[in-house]
């Protein structure tokens, strides 16, 4: 008897060795990353680092280092947060650009880097910033430059700046579309620039597809490559500059849509389905997308942040 259970059970095993194995389940990854994609946050000095997603950004623009017509820099403002802003955002590996100019500083622009004395200051003063608060590079705000000697200006100063940091990066932001401003921008200054972000918001059609749509194809025309191109959209409405944020603390079915009455006025701006929308857009024909700012965000499941890093990383 003994001799027999030995037998079957040595049958057993050879025959469970010798069965086909169970065909496994098709593993399939949760998501499918596009690691090159950009997903870039402009963020001021009323951030709080606390509350930054760094897990859902790849880079972030800190807004701004105000240019004097000399070279020279306006202090920044809250020191202590932004090397914190740093420190914990290069431990997520995420790399952060110091924004300079923005709105309303064109002329300090146009007088300054319409000199080489001028110019060289500029450079030499921002990397003493950049090196100071250990940036990662540079995103140069001047909005906006003419056609003509401004274009070429604006081309040598941003030629200067890389040729001084030739290891970090250099962007800039443009305008939407159009030749009136956007020519300001010489098509000589792509080969130079590691990506430029278009303010795809503002003016009559702000936030629109249409604007959107139109932006990317303007900036296509000119020859700007599909890799350096990072689309903008915007985290507040227009007419009255709303943040996204206090629209949905208003109503939270606010995040759904592109309209809502805030306070007897009606504001227009982008809701999670067109943000997203947009967000696909931009990884079919762009090299990622970025946003006017983080601090108007709203946090958990109505944050537009986590929206864009949804539609980047969904399966598809």
């Amino acid at each position: 008897m003994t001799r027999l259970l030995l037998c079957l059970c040595l049958v057993a095993v050879l025959l469970a060795f010798c069965a086909p194995a169970p065909s496994a389940a098709p593993t399939m990854s949760p998501t499918t990353p596009a690691p090159d994609f950009i997903i870039l946050a402009y963020a001021t000095d009323a951030l709080v680092v606390e509350a930054i997603p760094f897990s859902e950004l790849t880079h972030i623009n800190y807004a701004f280092l105000i240019p004097n017509a000399d070279g020279t820099f306006a202090p920044l403002a809250n020191a202590w947060k932004l090397r914190k802003l740093i420190e914990t955002a290069h431990s997520h590996s995420v790399r952060v650009c110091i924004s300079v100019g923005g709105w309303g500083w064109d002329s300090a622009f146009e007088q300054l880097a319409a000199s080489a004395e001028s110019r060289a200051a500029f450079v030499q003063n921002l990397m003493a910033v950049i090196y100071e608060y250990q940036f990662d590079g540079a995103d140069i705000d001047w909005e906006y430059p003419d056609p003509g000697a401004s274009a070429q200006n604006f081309l040598k100063l941003v030629t200067e700046v890389r040729t001084a940091m030739p290891d970090k990066l250099l962007t800039a932001a443009v305008i939407s579309y159009g030749d009136e401003y956007g020519q300001g921008i010489p098509a000589q200054a792509f080969a130079v620039m590691d990506f430029v972000n278009v303010m795809t918001y503002d003016g009559p059609d702000h936030a629109s597809m249409e604007q959107f749509e139109r932006g990317l194809a303007y900036w296509e025309g000119r020859g700007l490559p599909a890799e350096k191109t990072v689309m903008g959209v915007p985290f507040y409405s227009r007419p009255g500059e709303i943040p996204y944020s206090r629209l949905v603390k208003a109503d939270p079915a606010a995040a759904q849509t592109d309209k809502f009455d805030f306070v007897g006025a009606v504001q227009v701006y982008n809701g999670i389905p067109t943000i997203q929308a947009k967000t696909r857009i931009a990884m079919q024909r762009a090299g990622g997308i970025m946003f006017w700012s983080l601090d108007h965000d709203a946090p958990g499941e109505l944050s537009l942040v986590s929206a864009i890093y949804r539609a980047v990383h969904e399966p598809r």
